[in-house]
C-alpha cells in the first residue's frame, strides 16, 4: 500500500510539474504573441519641434513600439535647416531589423519645414533628392511611408519662418493668392481681374517672383513624389496642406495634384489638411497595418454646426477632413458609437466661427449645449468607452469653459487622450492616432501623455500665452513674441507660475511637477519637461463640491 501511495504521490507531483512547465510555456507563448503585435519603426520627423519629434515618439513608445530616430542634432531647428546629407546617410545605413519606415521628405529634400519656404536650392538639386528616394535600397519586408508639404499661404507671417519680405507684404500676397485661385476656377469678377493686375504691377517684382518660383519648385517636387506613390515606391504617401484657406495657392495646387492623381486609391495616396500631425498619423497607420487591425471610429460632434465648420488655416469643412484623416491612420468610419473602437469627441464652436484661443471670448464657463454634451460624454466614460477628445472650438489652444466643466465633473482623467494644440487639423490627427493606440497604452501612461497636453494646450496656450502676449503688447514689445531672446527668463517664469497655479486646481494635474522651455525661442510653442506626478495636497474635488471655479487668470474689461 505504501508503495502504491508513494507512486500516486509521485505521479501527482510530476503532473503538477508538467502543468506548471506547460503553463509557463503557454504564458511565454502569449507574451511572445503580444510582443509580435508590436514592432520597430524608423522615423525621420519634419523638424525638432516637440509635436513633430519627441511627442510622437513618446506616444508610440508608450504603446510598446521601438522608434529609431536620427540624432536630434541632424534635425532642422527654427533657424537652421537639417543637415540633409547626414540624414540621408543615417537612413541609408540603417541595418537594424525594422518593420516600417516613416519619413518626412521635406526633411530629406529641403532640410525641414521652414527651409521648404525659404530655401534657394535649384530645381536640379531638388530633383536629385527625389531620385535618391526613388533609388533608395530598403529590405523588401519593410513597409515604407512618406509625407511632404504643400507650401502654406498665410495671411501674415512674422519671425523669419517665411522670406523676410513676407512680414511687410504678406497680406498683399495672400490676397493675390486668393484671386489667383479664383481665376483658376474661372470664378473671378471683372473688378477682381483688375485687382490681380494691380497686385502684379505694384508688388515688388523680385518679391513676387521669389515667392512664385519657390512655390513652383515645391509643386513640381510634390508632383514627382505623387508619381513615386503611383509607381509603388511608397506603401502609402500623404501630402499635407500647410496653413491655407478655401481660396489660396495651397488650395489651388492641391486641386491640381488631386486631378492628376484621381485614379490613385486613398489607400496609397492622399492630400490632407495640416502637416505637423502627419508623423504620428503615419506611425499609427504603420502600427495598424503591422497588426492587421482596422480601428472603427465614431465621430461625435458637440451641438451646433459641427461637421460644417471650416477651421482657421484650413480649406475644408471638418465633415470632409476628419474622415480623410481617419482613413490616413488606417481606420474605418462607423456611424454608431456601439460599433466603434474609438469615439472621437470633437468640440467645435457652436456657430462654426473659430477664433484663436487667446481671444477674450475664451472664458471659464460652458454653454448649456456644452454641458449637455459633456453629460453624455460622462455617461459613456463611466461605461469605459474609449473616448479621445479633439478640442477645436478655438485654434492654438483649449476651450477654457469646456475643459473647466469636464474637469470639475471629474471626466478629464477618464478620457483616453486629449488634444487642443495648433490648428484644428493638427489636433484632430493626434486625437485620432492616440485614440486608436489607446488600447495598447497602460492607463498611467495615458494619463502622463494627457497631462503634457493639458499643461501645454490648455494651461499654456489658452491662458499663459494670452496673458504674456497682452503684457508684451501693452509694453509695446510685440516683437518679443516672435524672438524671445533676453525676455526668455522672465517669460519662462511667468508661464510656469500661471501654469502651476492652474495645475493645482484640477485632479488631472494636481501634484504634477514640471518645467517649461521655449524650444524655438518664441512664444508660440513650449516643451513640457521634467514631467512627474507626485501625491497632491490640493485636490479640485473639494472645489467642485462647493461649485467654485478655480482661481484662473482671465481678463476683465
Amino acid at each position: 500500500m505504501k508503495t502504491w501511495s508513494f507512486c500516486f504521490k509521485l505521479i501527482a507531483a510530476l503532473h503538477f510539474i508538467l502543468l506548471t512547465v506547460l503553463g509557463f510555456a503557454f504564458f511565454e507563448t502569449q507574451v511572445e504573441a503580444r510582443e509580435k503585435e508590436k514592432g520597430a519603426f524608423i522615423f525621420i520627423p519634419l523638424d525638432d519641434r516637440p509635436v513633430c519629434y519627441s511627442y510622437p515618439v513618446k506616444v508610440m513608445e508608450a504603446a510598446g513600439y521601438k522608434i529609431l530616430t536620427p540624432p536630434e542634432k541632424f534635425l532642422a531647428t527654427r533657424t537652421t535647416p537639417a543637415d540633409t546629407e547626414k540624414l540621408w546617410k543615417w537612413l541609408e545605413s540603417r541595418a537594424e531589423k525594422v518593420d516600417a519606415a516613416v519619413i518626412s521628405t521635406d526633411a530629406l529634400i529641403y532640410g525641414g519645414l521652414v527651409a521648404s519656404r525659404t530655401h534657394m536650392l535649384p530645381m536640379a538639386a531638388l530633383e536629385a533628392k527625389v531620385n535618391r528616394l526613388k533609388d533608395l535600397q530598403m529590405d523588401k519586408d519593410i513597409r515604407f511611408y512618406g509625407f511632404s508639404t504643400l507650401m502654406r499661404t498665410p495671411r501674415e507671417s512674422y519671425g523669419n519662418v517665411e522670406p523676410a519680405y513676407y512680414s511687410n507684404v504678406g497680406p498683399a500676397i495672400y490676397r493675390y493668392s486668393q484671386l489667383s485661385d479664383k481665376s483658376d476656377l474661372h470664378a473671378e469678377s471683372l473688378l477682381e481681374d483688375f485687382e490681380v493686375g494691380a497686385f502684379e504691377r505694384n508688388l515688388a517684382k523680385a518679391h513676387l517672383k521669389d515667392w512664385l518660383d519657390r512655390r513652383n519648385k515645391n509643386m513640381e517636387v510634390n508632383r514627382q513624389l505623387a508619381m513615386l506613390a503611383r509607381m509603388g515606391r511608397f506603401d502609402y504617401f500623404a501630402i499635407g496642406k500647410d496653413d491655407n484657406a478655401p481660396l489660396s495657392h495651397t488650395h489651388m495646387e492641391a486641386r491640381k495634384i488631386s486631378f492628376s492623381n484621381a485614379d490613385v486609391s486613398d489607400e496609397s495616396f492622399q492630400i490632407l489638411p495640416g502637416v505637423d500631425q502627419l508623423g504620428l498619423l503615419l506611425l499609427t497607420r504603420a502600427a495598424n497595418e503591422l497588426s492587421g487591425t482596422v480601428p472603427k471610429v465614431y465621430q461625435m460632434y458637440v451641438e451646433g454646426v459641427g461637421p460644417k465648420t471650416i477651421p482657421q488655416y484650413s480649406d475644408l469643412p471638418l465633415g470632409t477632413s476628419v474622415p480623410e484623416q481617419i482613413i490616413a491612420a488606417g481606420g474605418k468610419i462607423v456611424y454608431q458609437p456601439e460599433a466603434a473602437d474609438v469615439v472621437l469627441a470633437i468640440n467645435t464652436p457652436a456657430d462654426g466661427t473659430m477664433y484663436d484661443s487667446t481671444s477674450l471670448s475664451n472664458q471659464y464657463f460652458a454653454s448649456p449645449a456644452n454641458k449637455r454634451y459633456i453629460a453624455n460624454l460622462g455617461k459613456m466614460l463611466e461605461r469605459g468607452v474609449n473616448i479621445s477628445l479633439a478640442d477645436v472650438a478655438f485654434s492654438n489652444g483649449g476651450d477654457n469653459g469646456f475643459m473647466n466643466e469636464m474637469s470639475l465633473r471629474g471626466y478629464t482623467d477618464k478620457l483616453s487622450a486629449y488634444n487642443g494644440w495648433n490648428t484644428a487639423d493638427n489636433t484632430i490627427g493626434f486625437a485620432i492616432a492616440q485614440g486608436m493606440l489607446a488600447p495598447k497604452i497602460e492607463k498611467e501612461k495615458q494619463l502622463m501623455l494627457m497631462r503634457e497636453r493639458v499643461l501645454d494646450d490648455w494651461y499654456y496656450q489658452s491662458n499663459a500665452r494670452r496673458l504674456i502676449t497682452d503684457e508684451l503688447e501693452k509694453a509695446k514689445k510685440t516683437e518679443f513674441k516672435y524672438t524671445l531672446n533676453d525676455m526668455m527668463p522672465k517669460v519662462r517664469k511667468q508661464a510656469f507660475d500661471i501654469m502651476n497655479r492652474l495645475a493645482a486646481n484640477y485632479d488631472i494635474t494636481a501634484g504634477t511637477k514640471f518645467d517649461v522651455v521655449f524650444p524655438w525661442n518664441r512664444l508660440f510653442e513650449v516643451d513640457i519637461v521634467k514631467l512627474k506626478q507626485e501625491k497632491s495636497k490640493l485636490r479640485s474635488k473639494s472645489r467642485s463640491a462647493k461649485g467654485l471655479l478655480p482661481d484662473v487668470p482671465v481678463y476683465s474689461k
